[in-house]
């Protein structure tokens, strides 16, 4: 790999580490909202979040051909 796609590479693995934060943080958030009664609320956050993860899979097969 050469040096340019290796800093990409690794930008790209830090941009997904703090997806992988946000995304936890929202579902913690999302699931105490449900608790309380705002379904509706929670079940949009949980829509939102299957696509971060479809982007999230992406991303780390994006990262994998770059570090091959």
């Amino acid at each position: 790999m050469n040096d340019k796609a290796e800093v990409v590479a690794d930008t790209l693995e830090l941009l997904l580490m703090n997806q992988t934060a946000l995304r936890a943080a929202l579902e913690e958030v999302s699931l105490w909202v449900g608790q309380r009664g705002s379904t509706q609320v929670h079940d949009s956050v949980l829509t939102a979040l299957q696509t971060l993860d479809q982007h999230a899979e992406a991303i780390t097969s994006g990262i994998e051909r770059l570090r091959s």
